[in-house]
């Protein structure tokens, strides 16, 4: 079994999250990426969304959320994700970047439209009343 190790980021705004859409995929996920060697989360989740969002997290201010683990979406059976989460401010203008051709504010009425991990996410931001 194969698990890919990704850092997300949780922006909440009127009971909304933040969420992107990649060039070619079909399914939204929540902002963030893949560690690369030797990075910690909070170095991952600066880099991955400077990449995706053109902002600056403010990871001095970052609070952990999370981690959560499902089937990985678009990737071979047996193939888990696990998402370690964090809340954070951030500095910039928001506008998608390099892969990602579109943001979006969703609501829990959206979780269909998301992959299962953030699917699983979506149910504990309802549970904690951050999600509507």
């Amino acid at each position: 079994m194969r698990e890919i190790d990704k850092v997300a980021w949780i922006l909440l705004q009127d009971g909304r999250v933040l969420s992107t859409r990649s060039v070619g995929k079909d399914v939204w996920y929540l902002p963030g990426g893949k560690r690369e060697p030797g990075e910690t989360d909070l170095q991952t989740l600066r880099r991955e969304i400077d990449e995706e969002l053109s902002v600056e997290v403010d990871v001095p201010g970052a609070v952990h959320l999370g981690t959560f683990t499902a089937e990985a979406h678009g990737h071979a059976a047996g193939t888990t994700v696990r998402m370690t989460c964090y809340r954070a401010g951030y500095q910039g203008q928001l506008r998608p970047a390099s892969e990602i051709a579109e943001m979006a504010w969703l609501g829990y009425a959206d979780r269909h439209r998301t992959s299962p991990v953030d699917q699983i996410i979506f149910d504990h931001l309802l549970a904690e009343d951050l999600l509507r």
